[in-house]
């Protein structure tokens, strides 16, 4: 009988049932590890695509300017510029919350046996590593900066996100509760 149920240690409830189980997670196809990480993957290609000279303000603001005023009407340059500001700050909450969910699935995937809290805490440190390397990446381009400031809107993006998972799967998920496993 294993003993990740309700008899388990706490050690036994984060590191999983043990090394027999463990084979038996490591049967799982290549098609399982790809569906895994592959989001995880492409979610850090698009933070390297965006971290170039080319998704930098002065780029961006023209597209989202000609957007914004077919939505909404014309607006003027003062407050446009504020507009603009904000519309790429929320790009970095919305983008590294689901770059945070990617992270998330992938190490419940990876980990079915280990807590929540467990795979959220990696989540969130791989998310912080990925607003990391962006910012410190971002220091080198003549019309990009770096700012911890934009990490900790990054990781509070991804906090959100993976709070909202845990809400929608504590109250829709059928069985034991999210948070112990």
């Amino acid at each position: 009988m294993s003993n990740s149920g309700r008899g388990a240690t706490a050690f036994e409830r984060i590191a999983g049932p043990g090394p027999a189980a463990g084979r038996r997670r490591d049967r799982r196809g290549a098609g399982y590890w790809i569906s895994a990480w592959l989001p995880v993957l492409i979610g850090i290609g698009a933070i390297v695509l965006e971290s170039t000279p080319w998704a930098g303000s002065d780029h961006t603001s023209g597209p989202l300017r000609r957007i914004f005023e077919a939505l909404f009407g014309r607006v003027g340059d003062v407050r446009w510029d504020l507009i603009h500001h904000y519309i790429r700050k929320s790009g970095h909450v919305i983008g590294y919350g689901l770059i945070g969910l990617t992270w998330l699935r992938a190490w419940r995937m990876s980990w079915p046996d280990v807590r929540y809290l467990s795979h959220a805490g990696l989540a969130l440190v791989g998310t912080a590593l990925i607003a990391s390397w962006d910012e410190w990446h971002q220091t080198f381009l003549p019309n990009r900066t770096g700012s911890p400031y934009d990490v900790l809107l990054d990781c509070c993006g991804a906090v959100a996100m993976i709070a909202t998972a845990w809400t929608f799967l504590s109250r829709f998920r059928p069985g034991p509760a999210v948070l112990d496993n």
